[in-house]
């Protein structure tokens, strides 16, 4: 049953260059909050080009803030060609800003990047620690190598930082998976900050349905936001051209961010092959998570939950540059028996694909491995936060649900 806060607010912020996985991840959060504490108001800022593409529940609203691209080789660029990125980062970084002092929210959500992309929420983090406001760090369970992380983090000093500003890390997984700061040196003050609170379970949306949703049996192909995502595609079809034994039919989509030229490629030679179906977009991908017989994937984070919540079998081809995530994460869970994993060389023999591909369907899912998969963090967030909340002073009354 839901319990009442007296306006108790949450703001998120989410950078989102790259994919849509921070703000899947912002948005999963809100709406489990929203659904255990009525008079909770919960507003996302994100940088996403198509954060207007997803559906939010009551209370739950987002600030579009402008967007930056960040390129394949890990630099940032305006998606507005004409305005450079400097005059985006200060607009961002005054919107941010403006957003919390307007907004006064009681707790502060970072998502992945402690200060922001370039620095951009540190000004805003100072503000709101100096209010009383408590700040959290949002990690994903794995961050990126120990090297590339240690580097990226030494350069701005973001560990002191983190140290200084945030009142408490979440860690989106569970201690046994996966160390996000493994390898680096975590000062014990900080340490005793980190909660990993689990995998963010998801589950089908009442009501709102996929206009792509079937009923047949049929393989889920998915590359998250699609940016760098067409060679993973390219390899199933080559499979399927390849290999007249490889009838399993497959629905495949190509995500939003994926460039037009790759889009239109892909879109023509999937049309050639009976048993693909393409399709650009579907705001609704947890049902076809659902409705599906297995899993394609690189595993980016949402896509693993999606994967361990509604139990399928899944064969994960990693991206392995410019972060190395999503291959520690898919080494990791193949280690575990969760998933069968491809290295990008491998995936790239039509031959190697084709056999994985045909024996997806007979593989057991997650839950039948003995691991124990630890969905639990949406709970554990929503008992801290009532925690809090419950104890932020006079101005909260709790009172029974409705």
């Amino acid at each position: 049953m839901a319990r009442r806060l007296e306006d108790a607010r949450i703001l998120m912020y989410s950078h989102d260059t790259f994919g849509l996985g921070h703000l899947r991840r912002c948005r999963t959060i809100a709406h489990a909050l929203v659904e255990d504490y009525r008079g909770l108001n919960i507003l996302i800022i994100s940088g996403a080009t198509i954060a207007g593409a997803f559906d939010y529940r009551a209370r739950v609203d987002f600030v579009k803030i402008p967007s930056v691209i960040k390129l394949r080789n890990g630099e940032y660029t305006s998606l507005a060609s004409h305005i450079d990125l400097h005059e985006t980062l200060k607009m961002r970084e005054s919107s941010i800003r403006h957003t919390a002092e307007t907004f006064q929210p009681d707790i502060f959500i970072v998502d992945k990047e402690p200060m922001g992309l370039k620095g951009e929420v540190e000004d805003t983090l100072a503000y709101l620690k100096a209010r009383g406001t408590v700040l959290v760090l949002g990690l994903r369970e794995i961050m990126d190598a120990p090297h590339l992380l240690e580097a990226e983090w030494k350069k701005n000093s973001v560990m002191q930082k983190i140290d200084q500003y945030y009142d408490s890390v979440w860690v989106y997984g569970p201690p046994d998976f996966y160390d996000p700061l493994i390898g680096l040196d975590v000062p014990a003050s900080l340490r005793r900050k980190m909660d990993f609170v689990g995998f963010l379970q998801r589950s089908v949306s009442k009501g709102k349905s996929s206009v792509n949703a079937r009923k047949d049996n049929y393989l889920l192909v998915t590359t998250g936001g699609g940016g760098d995502g067409s060679d993973l595609v390219h390899d199933v079809m080559n499979a399927y051209e390849a290999d007249p034994m490889l009838t399993q039919k497959a629905l495949v989509v190509l995500g939003p961010y994926m460039p037009a030229a790759e889009r239109a490629k892909l879109v023509q030679k999937g049309e050639a092959i009976p048993y693909i179906e393409v399709i650009e977009f579907d705001n609704h991908m947890e049902e076809l998570i659902a409705g599906a017989t297995g899993v394609v994937a690189m595993g980016g984070y949402n896509t693993y939950c999606e994967i361990l919540s509604f139990d399928k079998p899944a064969l994960i081809v990693p991206r392995v540059k410019p972060r190395e995530e999503q291959l520690l994460r898919a080494k990791r869970a193949s280690e575990l028996g969760l998933v069968d994993m491809l290295l990008p060389e491998e995936s790239a023999d039509p031959r190697i694909i084709a056999e994985a591909l045909k024996r997806l369907p007979f593989r057991l899912p997650p839950s039948k491995s003995g691991s124990n998969m630890h969905l639990e963090g949406l709970d554990h967030i929503s008992q801290t936060v009532g925690r809090w909340l419950d104890g932020r002073g006079s101005h909260l009354s709790l009172v029974g649900a409705e």
